[in-house]
């Protein structure tokens, strides 16, 4: 469904809006406030906290509308909270520029359930002019079309309610058909937010009612009589009760369904007779079957057509045998909308994501064969396969439902296609002759080649003989570029790729390629060529006799490479080896520049850059990150009693535990001796990192067996959360450490000891 404001909320979310206002711009605290701003003035997301009554919300959709009094406003926000019509909540946020403005919400504060406003009786030209957007209205009119539809993928009633001057199109989060019955063509009143349908350039084109459920329908006065009682009509005269002050009554045709695409469009065929019928319905429908359908008749580009269409079986099948008819005849445009076979040559194939086109020739005209296959869900659950490709030249026959692009016969000629319901409504007569262009082209080519053989094969000798010349001295530029590339440490893949390249340069193009003993492969390693494989190989091995991997090259089709492939290989196998050491040495480096290296998490150091980072980032999305800090208690009396081997031991055990409790993106790093700190990205509530501060605090419950002793320990942790602790890193890392030292001053546990005598004689010997 495509709701006005999806997007505005996509365009601020993709912009990344602005830090939240400073503390000192007090908040908006009523809706009147925000009504009263100008878009200009909404844009510069001015902060708001404010109470109102819940008039309707979809969670999936993250759409929600509030009101106070006579006022309301439309709010974007993903919450946890299941809010009900008539809940009474505290919204906070910002504003943000939309058709008229509205608010991005930051979090919802539940007060109570409370009573739905009166709603307001509403008309067009109320609704159109903005003047009731967003509010809780009373809509009276007549159902045109009822059916369940889809919403953002989830089932939901869809009504057509024709009020005087216009249609309101409403949306109800219903998904029965049983509940639809007796509605249509019904008086009926409905109650719902009103809403504005827009175009993509935020232009108003119509109205949209947002209902909860079907106990907001009141029927005023049934329907005369039961649509699916009225007297079936033949197919070309379903305009005869057309209408254009849309006063047309609903209009009952039958006849064997031929085309079906489900939520668009299906065709109906009686006979010499078919139409053209627009739903919205995803019911599974099947070819070939009896169908019925009431709608609301209109003529669309010169075609009969029924709309606002509900389709449904009879239980008896009726297949239709296609006419086959050539491209005169289908240009006639008698056979509009007919099942239809036609037989033509391939000229070209198209391939897009949502369809597949074919275009043909027939006594020398074009047409188009065309499938489409939808995206998303329907209820039939089948998506017509791709195309198989075809080649051009090929005679096909194609049968599917003739469409023309215009309904007046007295222009001549008429443009037609043929839309196919599956692949296998196209299929090969006849293979393309093998004269043709193409094999023409390639006998030419032939001929040229041949001719210029000779010259060619004098060239190649000079070029060889030049090449011979200038090889050694390019050899030397090429290895001078490697040790350049070694020192200013590049990509170990990216210089493994020029050694290659090298190689294969001076063995006249054979493919070469570096194995390392890790799986990783860089260079020209030939595929489905395995007789080829190893011809020449030089192994990589390091100084303390490591295997590090295999130099191979291929030269078993050009042997006068052989003579200098040894020394050639010896060389670049020494380039190789080098520049491995040389990325694990600069690897390791790193490594240890931002890890620490008794626990294997990051370092003080690394866990700066990450907060630089995190700050700068939550700076330009208005974002809250938190800061844990963790403290080991008593970790000093563990070194006294069983020795600096069991501190380092209990260390990387507590680090291990803590690391379990983190979330996939979580980061955490030893700052000090025994205090570490964990990032936690992404964090709507403080709630929710004291959560992830009580999980790494359990998980010192158990004790830790070092060796063969047993201690339990336990840690104090403090939190800081930006900004609301503080913007800066210093800030946020003083701000989680004075909570940590607080919490340890609060907890006052005694220290770890012993558990019995056993314990201590461990103790004493590990010291010792």
């Amino acid at each position: 469904m495509a709701l006005r404001r999806f997007i505005p909320i996509m365009a601020a979310i993709a912009a990344c809006y602005p830090s939240l206002a400073p503390a000192a711009t007090p908040p908006l605290t009523t809706l009147h406030a925000i009504h009263s701003l100008s878009n200009a003035e909404a844009q510069r997301h001015l902060p708001v906290e404010f109470e109102a009554t819940v008039l309707y919300f979809r969670s999936y959709e993250l759409t929600l509308f509030v009101g106070d009094g006579d006022e309301a406003v439309y709010v974007h926000i993903d919450t946890p909270l299941e809010l009900q019509p008539g809940d009474r909540i505290v919204v906070r946020g910002n504003t943000y520029a939309d058709f008229r403005p509205g608010v991005m919400g930051r979090d919802i504060t539940f007060l109570h359930h409370g009573k739905m406003p009166a709603p307001a009786p509403a008309t067009f030209a109320a609704m159109i002019s903005a003047k009731l957007d967003c509010r809780y209205v009373a809509v009276r009119g007549r159902v045109r079309s009822a059916e369940v539809v889809l919403s953002s993928n989830v089932a939901v009633t869809q009504l057509e309610l024709a009020i005087p001057g216009a249609y309101v199109t409403v949306t109800m989060d219903n998904s029965d058909p049983a509940q639809l019955k007796g509605w249509l063509d019904s008086e009926v009143e409905v109650t719902g937010v009103a809403a504005g349908r827009f175009d993509t350039k935020m232009q108003q084109v119509g109205i949209l009612l947002h209902s909860t459920a079907a106990s907001n329908l009141r029927v005023l006065r049934p329907a005369a009589q039961d649509p699916w009682a009225i007297r079936a009509a033949p197919l070309d005269q379903v305009i005869n009760d057309y209408n254009v002050e849309e006063q047309t009554p609903q209009i009952r045709v039958e006849g064997t369904l031929t085309y079906y695409y489900p939520s668009e469009m299906a065709i109906l065929q009686d006979g010499e007779r078919s139409i053209q019928v627009y739903t919205a319905q995803i019911d599974p429908l099947h070819i070939g079957e009896r169908v019925e359908a009431i709608g609301i008749p209109y003529v669309d580009d010169g075609f009969q057509t029924i709309r606002l269409a509900t389709i449904r079986s009879t239980g008896t099948s009726a297949p239709i045998a296609p006419a086959v008819l050539d491209w005169n005849e289908l240009a006639t445009g008698k056979h509009a909308f007919d099942l239809v076979s036609i037989e033509g040559t391939v000229v070209v194939q198209v391939r897009e994501e949502g369809q597949d086109i074919c275009v043909v020739s027939n006594e020398g005209h074009l047409f188009s064969a065309v499938i489409n296959r939808p995206y998303g869900y329907n209820w039939t659950g089948n998506r017509p396969a791709p195309l198989r490709s075809i080649a051009p030249g090929s005679t096909v026959r194609v049968t599917g439902v003739a469409i023309l692009e215009d309904g007046n016969p007295f222009n001549g000629a008429l443009a037609f296609s043929v839309l196919m319901r599956s692949t296998d409504d196209v299929a090969v007569v006849a293979d393309p002759p093998w004269l043709n262009v193409p094999h023409l082209m390639f006998l030419v080519g032939l001929l040229l080649a041949a001719t210029l053989a000779a010259g060619t094969r004098g060239w190649l000798i000079a070029r060889r003989m030049r090449r011979q010349t200038l090889g050694l001295a390019y050899l030397e530029q090429r290895r001078s570029r490697i040790l350049e590339s070694m020192h200013a440490s590049r990509p170990l893949n990216e210089i493994l790729e020029q050694v290659t390249e090298l190689v294969s340069f001076r063995l006249d193009g054979a493919p070469s390629w570096c194995e390392l003993c890790d799986g990783t492969i860089a260079g020209n390693r030939p595929e489905g060529t395995s007789d080829l494989l190893g011809d020449v190989e030089c192994a990589l091995m390091a100084p303390g006799g490591q295997m590090l991997g295999m130099l191979h090259a291929s030269i078993c089709a050009r042997p006068a490479g052989r003579a200098h492939a040894g020394e050639l290989m010896g060389m670049a196998a020494e380039l190789a080896t080098l520049a491995i050491e040389t990325s694990h040495l600069h690897s390791d480096l790193v490594h240890r520049s931002e890890f620490d290296l008794l626990t294997d998490v990051q370092n003080r150091f690394s866990l700066e850059k990450s907060l630089d980072a995190r700050i700068c980032a939550a700076r330009q999305t208005g974002s809250t990150f938190g800061l844990i800090y963790i403290d080991l208690n008593h970790f000093k009396q563990v070194n006294d009693n069983y020795g600096h081997h069991a501190g380092d031991i209990y260390l990387q055990l507590a680090s291990e535990r803590m690391k379990r409790q983190l979330r996939p993106g979580d980061t955490m790093a030893r700052v000090g001796g025994d205090e570490f700190a964990v990032l936690v990205p992404d964090v709507r509530h403080r709630a929710a990192i004291e959560d992830i501060a009580e999980r790494l605090a359990g998980c010192f419950d158990e004790p830790f067996v070092l060796e063969s002793i047993s201690i339990r320990g336990s840690a104090s942790i403090g939190i800081a959360l930006y900004p609301d602790d503080a913007n800066t890193r210093d800030g946020l890392l003083n701000a989680a450490d004075v909570a940590m030292y607080a919490a340890k001053h609060a907890r006052r546990e005694p220290a770890p000891s012993p558990a019995d005598e056993q314990e201590r004689e461990a103790a004493h010997s590990m010291r010792t």
